[in-house]
């Protein structure tokens, strides 16, 4: 057989011969060469290149050993061939998977010699120079950044290109009709971008094409018929692309074509679109999922016997599966998944590959064959008495002993409990076409495989460390094409459905890593209820939970939810095969009151036992009473729900959940009230629980009026009081959780922890809240033989006439004086002994803001303290800022340990 070599394959050959042959000789790269590559090492945010050393001596990481599986690769190659093989050249640059994040370099064009640029998985930004279009290269590639704007058309010049991977970026804009004149383009990657537009007509030139992939785009119009002019074309993929359909009948012209993946087509019906048979057997991938195919399956695709995977799901097929398919032996994947095939099962499928023929009309009359699993086929819902009578017939064979009004599922985890509800565990490692019953009454059906990432062909659970112990969110299951969960034995009604998503595959850093884009569709009883869901778009992040809520009509008893990969999204980054839908939780539950479970019990039987439950409930009163528990949580919880503020009273199981029981690693602070600790509720809200001990000296009255002033009070700065508990003798507030701790801490904590406020900060915070100018505690606690307080000292400083002394040491001299005049003065008037000579906070602010004079407070001089006690209070507060670290103890990492402050 004759092998055919592609330029791209010839210029490696001959690059690493010419490499090879002068590493340790005396060649050195062209100085000109040499200043292009520091200018492109700063324009990418390179620094570890080291210009000590020749670049094309192959030495000090100018060139690593090129491993084909690997994502990391930093090569600099070099033909040294030039001169008498005295001086080199630059002829390729391999930088790929070290997350780069400057732009892409125009100084390029500086090498003239260089063939190829490969950038692919990095952090790089911004568009693709014009100035390339001036080059002679051979291979771009730029799959995986976060490059944007359109394709310039300059790169239509470039006559010699073989290759141009764009994929998976943000490029957008229509194709320019430039790129029609690349003659000698053999490969055009393009997916996964935001392109829009029409395919241009000049494309129709690119007779050199063999692989194309464009989907996930937004192109429009339908695709185009000249692609029969792609005579050479092995590989073609187009999917979630935003053309619409018919698949050309031209495609049959393509009789090189070994690899071929539509889907997602909008558009008329049609029917199967008749491929080449001149060389079925080299046929390895067919793929026509969602196309909107009618009619029968065609008998020749029988003789594709090479063929390993074949995809016709999501279609409108019918009739019979071909009697030629027995000759298949080589697939390993198939999916006729979600048509109207009928007729009978075939013999040979008993012993065939996983096979998924779920959503179908055959025909199954053998009670043994009423099954959801045979051996390797998956048949659920694939019956024709399924779509008659509303249910699925496989199911309805298993028995349910009773009717459930709930279902809660924690999808690839354990079981585990989230507020009050319990979780099923949901541990099966799946297949590529499996169902499977979890629990009592629900099941699951998966469908599809990842193509091109072996490691996850069996493995459909993805699990994270970094979700805080959330336990809904730690794990999550993921289905390469369609994953349905479905419920049975439901009493009828309308239910409330709630979602449980958080995306725990892509980071949150500034790496290749965070660039992946995960998008699918969500079913509920067949009707669409979201569409291109992105999960860490709709959550602001990744590792952040998001909940969607839906109502669903139980009608027959079953409740069908499927999650549906449309062919959008990343599928490459941070590796391959990271795409499809992901679901971390089901929690189902009634609008409606459940009836009561009818039983036999006898009228006397039920009597005893109401008189019993009678008498423990009067004696469990009866202890709290005595206890003097049931008199203080009825009068707080009347109390309370007389206030009416609009916020919600949790049950004590649902913080202790969230707060891991009140746990050490939990606490957070400590005040005068009681400890602080932190908590996740069941819906990924993080919260901050305040707790008053019985012994607090804050009894009911303080509580009432602490959960009266905070919920009237709504501020930016201020945290939401989400609501409070009351059990037993304990108090609890709920609040929203801040991450940057408390403004004591801010203030008064060591210098690491300390906020570094400006004083224009400090500025617009007191005309905020109009009060933080000296950063310094109120009053001294120490048990000294005099107490005195910060006021103390602002008097007698105002009667010495240094005020200016007040101000916090560590704005150093960057403040405005007058400002900070005016702000102690105001300070003052609000202290006045009189309450009627204070200013009204109208008042207050309009001094602040310069609106009104600040008048001067005349002081009582009985107050005004003696000269020892003035140079004390001078002392105390130098010593305080001076050994500030020494006199604090405190632990500064607020996520994952306490933090607790005393001022000695």
């Amino acid at each position: 057989m004759e092998m055919v070599l592609s330029p791209f394959f010839l210029f490696w050959l001959l690059t690493f011969c010419s490499a090879s042959s002068v590493f340790g000789s005396n060649a050195i790269l062209v100085e000109d060469e040499v200043l292009a590559l520091k200018h492109i090492a700063k324009t990418l945010g390179k620094f570890d290149w080291d210009f000590n050393i020749d670049p094309c001596s192959g030495q000090n990481d100018w060139i690593t050993t090129l491993v084909p599986t690997s994502q990391y690769a930093n090569n600099v190659i070099c033909d040294c061939s030039f001169n008498d093989a005295t001086l080199c050249h630059v002829v390729s640059i391999i930088l790929t998977g070290q997350n780069l994040n400057g732009t892409l370099p125009p100084e390029l064009v500086r090498l003239p010699y260089l063939k190829e640029i490969n950038l692919t998985r990095n952090y790089l930004n911004g568009t693709i120079p014009r100035e390339w279009g001036t080059m002679k290269l051979i291979n771009i590639s730029l799959l995986g950044n976060r490059l944007t704007g359109p394709i310039p058309k300059e790169l239509g010049n470039i006559t010699t290109l073989w290759s141009l991977d764009l994929e998976d970026n943000q490029f957008s804009g229509n194709l320019p009709p430039e790129l029609g004149n690349l003659t000698q383009i053999e490969r055009l990657f393009i997916s996964a971008n935001s392109f829009t537009g029409e395919i241009p007509a000049s494309f129709a030139k690119l007779t050199t094409l063999k692989h194309v992939r464009i989907g996930d785009n937004q192109f429009s119009g339908k695709i185009p018929d000249f692609i029969q002019h792609w005579t050479s074309l092995e590989e073609l993929l187009i999917q979630g692309s935003g053309l619409s359909g018919p698949i050309p009948s031209g495609i049959s012209f393509l009789e090189d074509l070994t690899k071929l993946t539509i889907t997602e087509l909008n558009g008329p019906a049609s029917t199967f679109p008749q491929l080449s048979t001149r060389n079925l057997k080299k046929w390895k991938i067919l793929i026509l999922r969602n196309c909107n195919i009618n009619g029968t399956i065609p008998e020749y695709l029988g003789n594709m016997t090479n063929l390993k995977t074949l995809d016709l799901s999501y279609n409108k097929l019918s009739g019979p599966i071909p009697s030629t398919f027995d000759r298949l032996g080589k697939v390993d994947h198939m999916y006729l998944t979600g048509n109207f095939l009928n007729g009978s099962l075939p013999e040979w499928m008993k012993d065939a590959d996983p096979i998924d023929l779920s959503y179908n009309n055959f025909s199954i009359k053998n009670p043994a064959e009423l099954t959801c699993q045979k051996e390797n086929v998956n048949l659920f819902a694939s019956s024709s008495m399924d779509n008659s009578s509303g249910s699925v017939s496989c199911v309805e064979s298993i028995t349910c002993p009773k009717t459930w009004y709930s279902l809660h599922i924690n999808c690839g985890g354990k079981q585990t409990v989230a507020g009050i509800e319990t979780y099923d565990a949901d541990l099966e490692r799946a297949e590529q076409s499996l169902f499977h019953q979890g629990g009592d009454n629900w099941a699951f059906s998966n469908t599809g495989h990842f193509v091109d990432n072996e490691h996850f062909q069996k493995n459909y659970i993805r699990s994270t460390k970094s979700m805080n112990n959330s336990e809904l969110y730690m794990d999550a299951r993921v289905s390469a094409i369609s994953l349905t969960y479905y419920g049975f034995c439901l009493g009828k009604g309308n239910y409330t459905i709630r979602l449980h998503f958080a995306e725990i595959i892509f980071t949150d850093d500034e790496t290749f890593s965070s660039l992946g884009r995960r998008i699918f569709n969500v079913y509920i009883q067949g009707n669409q209820v979201l569409k291109d869901f992105d999960i860490a778009k709709e959550a602001g992040g990744v590792r952040k939970a998001v909940v969607k809520e839906f109502t669903a009509i139980v009608t027959s008893n079953n409740l069908e939810i499927r999650f549906y990969w449309a062919g959008k999204g990343t599928t490459e980054i941070p590796y391959k095969s990271v795409y499809g839908p992901l679901i971390s939780a089901i929690s189902v539950n009634p609008d409606f009151t459940p009836p009561s479970e009818n039983g036999s019990t006898s009228t006397v039987a039920v009597v005893a036992i109401v008189m019993a439950a009678a008498i423990i409930v009067v004696l469990i009163f009866a202890v709290l009473w005595w206890r003097g528990c049931l008199g203080k949580k009825s009068s707080l919880a009347r109390e309370l729900k007389g206030l009416d503020l609009g916020t919600t009273l949790f049950t004590s199981r649902q913080i202790k959940a969230a707060t891991n029981n009140f746990g050490p690693a939990n606490k957070i602070g400590e005040g005068g009230f009681g400890p602080v600790y932190k908590g996740i509720l069941s819906d990924g809200t993080r919260i901050a629980v305040k707790q008053l001990s019985s012994g607090s000296r804050q009894g009911n009255r303080e509580f009432i009026n602490e959960m009266g002033m905070i919920s009237a009070l709504q501020h930016p700065c201020l945290v939401r009081l989400y609501g409070c508990c009351v059990d037993r003798d304990q108090l609890l507030l709920v609040y929203e959780y801040m991450e940057n701790n408390s403004l004591a801490r801010a203030l008064f904590g060591p210098e690491e922890c300390q906020l570094k406020l400006n004083w224009q900060t400090r500025y617009k915070i007191c005309l905020g809240v109009a009060k933080v100018v000296s950063g310094k505690t109120k009053a001294n606690q120490q048990p000294t033989i005099e107490c005195f307080s910060l006021l103390d000292w602002a008097l007698v400083l105002k009667e010495r006439g240094n005020l200016m002394e007040l101000v916090d040491r560590r704005l150093g001299s960057h403040y405005n004086a007058e400002e900070v005049m005016v702000v102690i003065k105001v300070a003052l008037l609000c202290t006045n002994v009189s309450p009627t000579l204070r200013p009204t906070m109208s008042s207050v602010v309009s001094m602040l803001e310069g609106r009104s004079v600040v008048q001067e407070l005349v002081s009582d001089s009985s107050e005004v303290l003696n000269e020892m006690r003035l140079e004390a209070m001078r002392q105390h507060y130098q010593q305080v800022e001076e050994n500030r670290i020494l006199e604090t103890q405190v632990h500064c990492d607020f996520v994952d340990g306490p933090f607790t402050y005393y001022v000695s």
